[in-house]
């Protein structure tokens, strides 16, 4: 067994850590860190900021969240669920209007954390969720078939979605220009990708498609084709500063206030979204959201003050992370480390990665986001609300923008609880009979007692049967019943038993047929 130092325990390392879970940790990191480098550059890309933005947000993401994160296994950095928005914060502000946005959002974020608000996002209708990133998803792909074609992504998700006919109409099969050779590095790398998640053998299971997509691109840009590189200074961290008077007077615009509002909220609804899919992997270790909306918030505030992305906890790095069997946050952390080591020695590997070869990673990462399926898959269990959610919030996503998307979708949440709220009654109350940890619902549980209901199912023990009993409930919607439904989820995929019992009413079948 190792020895576990003071500090090492400050790190929030497993009492039992032995040398075979540290061989575990820095496997996996490694295996992180492939996954984060081409997203941290491609993200940058989307997000029409310079590359060593993405590259930075990944080291604070990793290092500084990794050791503040309340989910040790999740693992944070620039996320395509906010390129969309920091794309339309440069064009209306300019890059250096991310210092202030982060570091008033981020300082948002650590006051949600001391007021204890985090699980309050978990009330957040899975439909708008889904909806939301399904939007993103449309946007960045719109958005990145231009790069693919050696042309600017337009301003609008509209005319992204316009002007992809006439892209294909203009490419010759006569000539071979630059949109044309751009399009082949395009073409490589999303095929690459696509086969190798599709055929990849079982003992390099963990060997990431994005990497493999880049390095595909690269070796066929290489060949002689005139295409178009990432621009690296010679010295990244030069291109980083502390804010300005000027920037941080920028803090006296409503638009950056608005704008700073929208990033928290939006960030801290990804990342606890992201935790709890992680939570949903693995029964290692479970979501502290308070401390995780403050370790967010640490990371954004940082990213404002040297000028970076925001960030968000992350799916695709985290699911890679627990994939590759991580074990504590030293993987997180270490995945940092690798970053930071990059690009300080390494530099100049990136200044040979075609833009076509990330945009093609990003059209993948974006396609993988639009999940048609979710809206089918809530109305099957949820009824014709929750999917109208679903479409209403992608398509003011892609028509509008992001907030305004988000904001339709919370809106038509509520249409959900509203009959109810003249008669809103509700009782959420813990109890034991016979060895059997009981949990009674009674009266109208929806996502206005978000707050009692996460904290009764958190509070679930580990140990012996539980039972949900739901024979007085007279009322449920779908959000609460999707926190119930991963909650019995979870109780039974760790070997426990967990049933939920109910009565004649409507909402009493329907929560007892959804969980199953």
């Amino acid at each position: 067994m190792l020895q576990i130092s003071k500090p090492t325990q400050r790190l929030g390392l497993p009492v039992a850590y032995d040398r075979k879970s540290l061989v575990k940790d820095v496997a996996a990191s490694f295996v992180v860190f492939l996954v984060a480098i081409p997203l941290c550059l491609g993200i940058a890309l989307a997000s029409g900021v310079p590359a060593e933005l993405g590259l930075m947000t990944g080291i604070i993401g990793g290092i500084a969240v990794g050791m503040a994160a309340g989910q040790p296994l999740q693992v944070s950095g620039p996320a395509a669920g906010l390129a969309v928005i920091v794309f339309d914060i440069v064009q209306d502000y300019g890059v250096e209007a991310l210092a202030p946005i982060l570091l008033l959002a981020g300082a948002m974020q650590l006051a949600g954390c001391y007021f204890r608000l985090g699980r309050f996002f978990r009330g957040v209708s899975p439909a708008v969720i889904s909806g939301m990133l399904a939007g993103i998803g449309v946007l960045i792909v719109a958005g990145q078939i231009h790069v693919l074609f050696a042309d600017a992504p337009r301003a609008h998700g509209l005319d992204n979605l316009a002007a992809i006919p006439s892209a294909f109409f203009d490419i010759s099969v006569m000539t071979i220009g630059q949109a044309e050779q751009a399009l082949i590095v395009g073409i490589v790398t999303i095929a690459s990708m696509v086969l190798w998640d599709r055929y990849k053998p079982a003992r390099l299971k963990l060997m990431p498609g994005a990497l493999l997509g880049v390095v595909a691109g690269c070796l066929v840009a290489a060949a002689g084709l005139d295409v178009a590189t990432i621009d690296v200074p010679e010295n990244i961290f030069s291109s980083f500063s502390l804010p300005t008077t000027a920037d941080l007077s920028m803090l006296a615009m409503p638009g950056i206030i608005f704008t700073a509002l929208a990033v928290a909220f939006i960030a801290s609804a990804e990342t606890l979204l992201s935790a709890a899919a992680v939570d949903k992997m693995q029964d290692r270790v479970r979501t502290r959201f308070d401390k995780e909306l403050g370790g967010q918030g640490i990371g954004n505030f940082l990213c404002g003050l040297v000028g970076a992305m925001p960030m968000t906890g992350v799916i695709v790095r985290s699911s890679a992370n627990v994939q590759a069997g991580a074990v504590s946050r030293l993987s997180a952390i270490l995945h940092g480390v690798w970053i930071l080591a990059f690009v300080a020695f390494l530099p100049g590997v990136l200044a040979v990665v075609p833009t076509a070869a990330l945009a093609g990673v990003l059209v993948v990462v974006g396609w993988k986001l639009v999940k048609l399926g979710d809206a089918v898959d809530l109305f099957k269990k949820h009824g014709w609300l929750p999917a109208v959610i679903y479409v209403a919030t992608l398509g003011t996503t892609v028509a509008v923008d992001l907030l305004v998307g988000v904001m339709v979708g919370l809106g038509l949440s509520l249409l959900e609880v509203i009959p109810h709220l003249r008669r809103q009654r509700s009782k959420v109350e813990a109890r034991s009979s016979d060895g059997t940890h009981e949990l009674h619902l009674d009266g109208r549980v929806s996502m206005l007692e978000v707050s009692r209901l996460t904290r009764a199912l958190d509070d679930l023990p580990s140990e012996g049967p539980i039972r949900i009993r739901t024979e007085g409930l007279t009322f449920v919607d779908h959000t609460s019943v999707e926190l119930i439904s991963d909650a019995v989820t979870r109780k039974r995929r760790s070997g426990g038993i967990a049933e939920v019992t109910g009565g004649d009413s409507p909402a009493s079948r329907a929560l007892v047929a959804a969980v199953g």
